[in-house]
């Protein structure tokens, strides 16, 4: 049901030079916008470069009409993540891979990726759990899943008429939401 597209490059650089445990700590993830249909291709492009790329993958069954095949698109289509830190070398280097758009910023000013955010999302998509896209939602009772394959992941509780789990990205405004039945939570 998904998958992702992605680099382990922790700590490496453009041109293959790596990074001492210092300098490595202070990457940080950050959204970016891609051009229409490019996710894959500007993922590729800059884990040539020796950047660290997450690229959530959802892979669909699509029938045409004279045959039926599964497909990986995006997740959140014109979107990828680069996990960088704030040095102009590995800036430009996400900055002049084709296809990139732009980084995603608020009032003009480039806005990292919580960590957890990326965690919960790839824990999400690892686990293979049901889940469906739901629209982005600002308020409600913050909880953190207790025990399972899901442990540990959080997010805004709705309870209408049955409970859901709304796993959020701000930085793009996106949100999954997922089942709890059989799941114990705690309020964070």
């Amino acid at each position: 049901m998904s998958g992702s597209y992605g680099s382990s490059h922790a700590g490496a650089v453009p041109g293959g030079q790596e990074r001492n445990a210092s300098e490595v700590a202070t990457f940080q993830w950050f959204a970016v916008r891609t051009r229409y249909r490019f996710e894959k291709k500007v993922a590729a492009l800059m884990s040539q470069k020796n950047l660290q790329v997450y690229l959530p993958l959802l892979t669909e069954r699509h029938t045409w009409s004279d045959r039926q095949t599964n497909v990986t698109v995006p997740l959140f289509p014109g979107y990828a993540f680069v996990h960088i830190d704030q040095s102009t070398a590995l800036r430009q280097a996400v900055m002049h891979t084709p296809g990139f758009c732009g980084f995603v910023s608020f009032g003009g000013i480039i806005v990292p990726v919580p960590p957890p955010q990326i965690e919960h999302l790839r824990l999400l998509l690892q686990q293979s759990v049901p889940f469906s896209l739901h629209p982005f939602i600002h308020v409600g009772r913050r909880v953190r899943v207790r025990g399972g394959c899901l442990d540990g992941l959080e997010g805004v509780l709705l309870q209408n008429q049955e409970r859901k789990l709304v796993v959020s990205l701000e930085s793009i405004q996106r949100s999954l939401a997922i089942d709890l039945q059989g799941y114990e939570l705690d309020l964070v």
